[in-house]
């Protein structure tokens, strides 16, 4: 799992039939301090995300476990939500 925020959401007015209904978000990876890092993913919304949440997400074949994994397909998912940033930038301490 790695850390992103969600900055945006995607409209899809065709997609494949096991995506009605589910969320695509716009997540912008980030560093360890927080920081943007690479460019921005399309990911498949698991849980209910935000926009300007700092949420978990994966890629690869995990990014499907959330769902019937034979009928939606994915390589990106948001699968958790993280409610206090201090909880990742205060590690072990520092910060």
């Amino acid at each position: 799992m790695q850390l992103a925020r969600v900055i945006g959401t995607v409209v899809a007015t065709v997609k494949n039939d096991s995506l009605e209904g589910r969320k695509l978000l716009v997540v912008q990876t980030l560093d360890a301090r927080l920081k943007p890092h690479g460019k921005p993913l399309v990911a498949l919304d698991a849980i209910g995300a935000g926009i300007g949440e700092l949420v978990f997400w994966c890629r690869g074949k995990e990014a499907s476990f959330p769902f019937r994994r034979e009928d939606t397909p994915t390589d990106c998912t948001v699968v958790g939500i993280v409610d206090s940033e201090s909880h990742v930038t205060n590690v072990g301490g520092r910060g």
